[in-house]
């Protein structure tokens, strides 16, 4: 199966446009800048707005050529509501430190896949115009406009904010001149012994050329002159990664690593006159280019190309604002980037490191801890009186993370089925783990006990391709059968299935999720959960399975199951339009989403057009959404919100109806090309009342306009909803949940 050659199904009813190819017209290098289908011919195709209606809203039927709002920008905007976050002065001091370092790593990736793949396709000739309706040129002057602003802003809050604020707390981040004489001489013992040993000064002059600048390295620009021959010369020096970026001065004082090293420069420079010193940060093009199709040995090929990544081209200088003009052209010069591409900033740059400011021993200043309880379904395996596979028997279990603890849910029922004599086989899907797994120690421990162990590890998932081909090493020598899906495709889905010898003959053990088999992150990230041994799950997991590991086609025959790319998009679409259907005629109808990102212009098309037929239209996207909501004539009745919190959002759920007619589904999937086209995406249709009811109240939940969020209009703009026509503080979701889960587990457990 070439499944990179599979054509996409398209609904009969979907938006005019040539989709057939997008798989295989893919661009090479990888990127994120999913356009192989032609906007120009879209835009085209697409009716033109109605004269005489307001906003040139369209008719039942008539989707305008401006639709769609552009995905770069919107990104931005879902990173300025992180900014928000640090900015909100009742988020705990600590956590707002954490958003700016989180605001901060979120810009870094843009840069260094999106920014740089736009500049990559319209350096080949491949760029085209993007959705929203902007050239490749527009969208790019508009990110780095927008950016820049952003960029400014973030330094401004740290400068102005957070760091006076950190101060009033005790915990100072300080400059070297700021540091008493006893704090300066610790740290000159510290230089000596610590910091200068791994210190390289690079001198560029004819015998010594322009050194390599790796991406997102902070680097001190040196200017030095030869007291003898008054020559001047540059030098660069990096600031060792593997030491803290904020450098303990004494027991709640810091100063930036880069300060501790400009205060030796002579030490550095020998006899020579340190003229200038500056900081400066570049961003480069890291995301991968590798031909599946060509590569032998596709372990092999992705270990090449991740040696080849730090050679990728700059996208991004980040310099301090106070840098010398002459030395600032020197380096536009010799790294060969456009003034566009330089953003000049007040120091320290580079505040990914407020991460390990954030992590001090300081409670107070936090979040209020929350510990996972056990699920009310699994409080007997967790006091060993029951094994995990008698309690699924009795009915599904439904768990919703951090909430409900992955350790006694999920890692439980892997750990479980690897020293089970009765399971003869463990089926896994990885895409992100942690670097101490349970889950991989458990796989493991099922191969060496002789279980037939099959693990698809996805080696591509983007900046974890090092972990995963690790783990991927570290199960090959276990014993465990480890594939790597399909050509062209990335294996997103999260799935395992288990399979256990019983009385009445084999039974199939399932679990399906909308997050990575992690523990740490399970602490972090809002995720369900399905346990289950349902016959028709079990049989559509084998299926899928088989098509992922072998050359089965599992095309039409999963009957719980929706399956990317052959069948998730038009599933969803037919689903929507048969809400439609049923508004047409009278009947009640309502679409339901939660996701990441909702940017696929053929789900999009058809909620406008549900929307235009009477359909109540709900979206909770946390980060990026194309969709235009309030439009009239096209999306009045669609509402979009964004919730965001201590713990990232990260399910993708699915509603479609109201009452007994109700369908519910989640898994891994959000609503973008790459997840439909381009990866192996599972949706679960849950059949449980029960289960039903529960994501159906967490809907009402998230769009109850007493809940905090933020809504987006019609151009693309997010207005933070917090407080109450009193002033008074919205519910917070988040914390509503906790306390909702925690009187659960403590019913459970009396």
């Amino acid at each position: 199966m070439n499944a990179r050659r599979t054509p996409r199904q398209q609904p009969a009813t979907g938006p005019p446009g040539p989709r057939e190819a997008l798989v295989s017209a893919r661009p090479r290098d990888g990127t994120m800048w999913f356009m192989s289908v032609e906007p120009e011919a879209r835009a085209a195709a697409s009716p033109a707005p109605v004269p005489g209606r307001p906003d040139g809203a369209a008719a039942e039927g008539q989707l305008p050529a401006d639709r769609f709002l552009d995905r770069e920008l919107s990104w931005l905007r879902f990173n300025q509501r992180v900014l928000e976050l640090a900015e909100d002065p009742n988020v705990p001091l600590l956590e707002r430190a954490r958003f700016l370092a989180i605001f901060a790593s979120n810009l870094d990736e843009f840069f260094m896949v999106r920014v740089a793949g736009l500049k990559r396709r319209m350096a080949t000739g491949l760029a085209v115009r993007a959705a929203s309706g902007l050239q490749p040129r527009q969208v790019l002057e508009r990110v780095s406009e927008q950016a820049r602003d952003l960029m400014r802003r973030h330094s401004d809050d740290y400068r102005d904010s957070v760091h006076p604020a950190l101060c009033d707390a005790g915990i100072e981040i300080v400059r070297w001149a700021d540091l008493k004489d006893d704090e300066q001489e610790s740290l000159h013992e510290l230089f000596r012994d610590r910091i200068f040993p791994v210190l390289t000064p690079l001198a560029v002059d004819p015998a010594h050329p322009f050194p390599y600048i790796s991406g997102l390295s902070l680097n001190l620009a040196v200017i030095v002159r030869n007291p003898n021959t008054g020559t001047e010369h540059f030098a660069r020096i990096k600031v060792p990664p593997v030491l803290q970026r904020f450098t303990r001065a004494s027991a709640q004082r810091f100063v930036p690593l880069e300060d501790v090293i400009s205060a030796h420069l002579q030490q550095l420079f020998p006899g020579m006159q340190v003229l200038q010193h500056h900081m400066f940060r570049v961003t480069r093009n890291e995301d991968l280019e590798v031909d599946e199709d060509e590569a032998e040995n596709l372990l092999q090929a992705l270990e090449r190309e991740l040696m080849r990544r730090r050679f990728g081209p700059p996208v991004r200088l980040e310099v301090e604002e106070t840098i010398d003009p002459h030395l600032l052209d020197l380096l536009k010069g010799e790294l060969g980037v456009e003034d566009d591409d330089v953003f000049p900033l007040p120091g320290p740059l580079d505040l990914t490191g407020l991460h390990a400011i954030a992590d001090l021993d300081r409670p107070e200043l936090k979040f209020p801890p929350f510990v996972p309880g056990t699920h009310r379904d699994l409080v007997d395996v967790e006091a060993r009186e029951a094994s995990i596979f008698a309690k699924i028997r009795q009915g599904e279990i439904l768990v919703q993370h951090p909430y409900d603890s992955f350790a006694t849910s999920v890692q439980a029922f892997i750990e479980q089925a690897a020293a089970d004599p009765r399971v003869l086989a463990i089926k896994q899907t990885l895409y992100r783990t942690s670097g101490d797994s349970p889950i991989v120690d458990a796989l493991i421990d099922a191969a060496e006990a002789g279980k037939q162990v099959l693990v698809l590890v996805e080696i591509k998932a983007r900046f974890d391709e090092s972990a995963n081909i690790k783990w991927a090493r570290k199960l090959e020598q276990a014993g465990c059968h480890v594939v790597y899906g399909l050509v062209g495709l990335k294996t997103h889905c999260k799935a395992a299935l288990v399979i256990r010898e019983e009385k009445d003959g084999l039974r199939r053990y399932v679990h399906m999720g909308t997050g990575n088999y992690n523990p740490k992150t399970a602490r972090l990230y809002e995720d369900f959960g399905l346990l289950t041994c349902d016959e028709e799950v079990g049989a559509d997991l084998t299926n899928l399975f088989n098509t992922l590991s072998g050359f089965a086609l599992g095309t039409g025959r999963y009957k719980r199951i929706l399956v990317a790319p052959e069948s998730m998009r038009s599933g969803i679409v037919e689903r929507i339009e048969q809400q439609a259907e049923a508004a047409r005629a009278g009947q009640p109808a309502r679409v339901r989403i939660k996701v990441n990102s909702l940017v696929d212009e053929a789900v999009i098309d058809a909620l406008y057009r549900a929307s235009q037929a009477g359909v109540d239209v709900q979206l909770w996207v946390r980060g990026i959404c194309a969709l235009r909501p309030g439009v009239p004539g096209l999306s009045e009745r669609i509402q979009v919100r964004s919730i965001l919190g201590r713990f990232l959002e990260h399910s993708r759920l699915f509603q479609f109806g109201v009452g007994a007619t109700c369908e519910t589904w989640f898994g891994s999937a959000d609503m973008m090309h790459r997840n439909l086209d381009r990866r192996i995406e599972t949706l679960v249709r849950l059949t449980s009342p029960e289960h039903v009811a529960e994501l159906d109240a967490l809907l009402d939940l998230g769009f109850d306009e007493g809940t905090a969020a933020w809504e987006l209009d019609a151009d693309g703009e997010w207005h933070r909803r917090a407080t109450d026509g009193q002033g008074q503080p919205l519910r917070d979701l988040q914390d509503h949940l906790m306390t909702v889960k925690q009187r659960g587990a403590r019913s459970a457990r009396a």
